[in-house]
């Protein structure tokens, strides 16, 4: 999938039109985003690339809502959503999207299940269900014997596997993984990307921010970022046509 002027598509799941984000140091303007026109279709797996500075954070940052464009459009599932308030905004991440963090970003003082919970709690489930739903997808990234555990009793391989069934917990649209092998010896980093490409296999839209070509290669797309700019995107073999 290339860089594209967008164009309505029922199986498109985001779209950004004429993106910009410019960030103000001193009395310099930065460009971090320098007019991307781009559409992610549901299913996409993507890994963004570059340097220090290419403007792949602040696209990841920009996909999940955590940060607002200068100018321009971004369109999640059609809808134009640049212009929502903080709380919507916060809705939308809450109900639709899940995040990965390279640091995992547990809750150290809550079990394995409660961490998985959280955000079921903020959506108001019963806690019957939100505690099934939770040891469901603890078996479902080999965890069902960790449920009672405490982040400080897991490996750093068992904390992402738990960071990843949070991120499943509220059945999102798009996961959003950034850096999600960097804290990983290369065998449990394997091990965490065979975990998200059989979630991307299911159907799961993944777009994940890393600096390692091998980690890059499980995606179907990479895109290299500079300057604020989609250098280029190569397609991998189990590339969608």
């Amino acid at each position: 999938m290339r860089e594209q002027a967008p164009t309505g598509n029922n199986n498109e799941i985001v779209r950004l039109e004429n993106a910009c984000k410019i960030y103000q140091v001193g009395t310099e303007e930065v460009k971090a985003l320098a007019s991307i026109n781009l559409t992610f279709r549901k299913g996409d797996f993507y890994a963004i690339m570059g340097p220090s500075g290419s403007g792949k954070s602040t696209m990841m940052n920009i996909l999940g809502c955590l940060d607002r464009l200068t100018s321009g459009s971004y369109y999640f599932e059609g809808r134009d959503v640049s212009q929502l308030s903080d709380d919507l905004l916060s809705e939308l991440r809450l109900r639709h999207l899940g995040f990965i963090f390279q640091s995992f970003n547990l809750i150290p003082q809550l079990t394995v299940q409660s961490n998985i919970e959280l955000p079921l709690y903020y959506l108001g489930w019963e806690s019957i269900r939100s505690s099934q739903r939770a040891k469901e997808l603890a078996d479902e990234v080999g965890l069902g014997d960790r449920l009672h555990h405490r982040p400080n009793e897991l490996s750093g391989g068992q904390m992402q596997r738990v960071a990843i069934a949070r991120a499943l917990a509220n059945d999102p649209q798009i996961i959003f993984a950034d850096e999600p092998t960097g804290n990983l010896d290369s065998a449990t980093g394997v091990q965490i990307m065979d975990v998200l490409s059989k979630l991307n296999e299911q159907g799961k839209t993944i777009i994940m921010v890393t600096h390692e070509q091998d980690i890059a290669a499980y995606a179907r797309h990479r895109m290299h970022m500079i300057d604020g700019k989609i250098d280029r995107i190569e397609e991998g073999k189990n590339a969608a046509n």
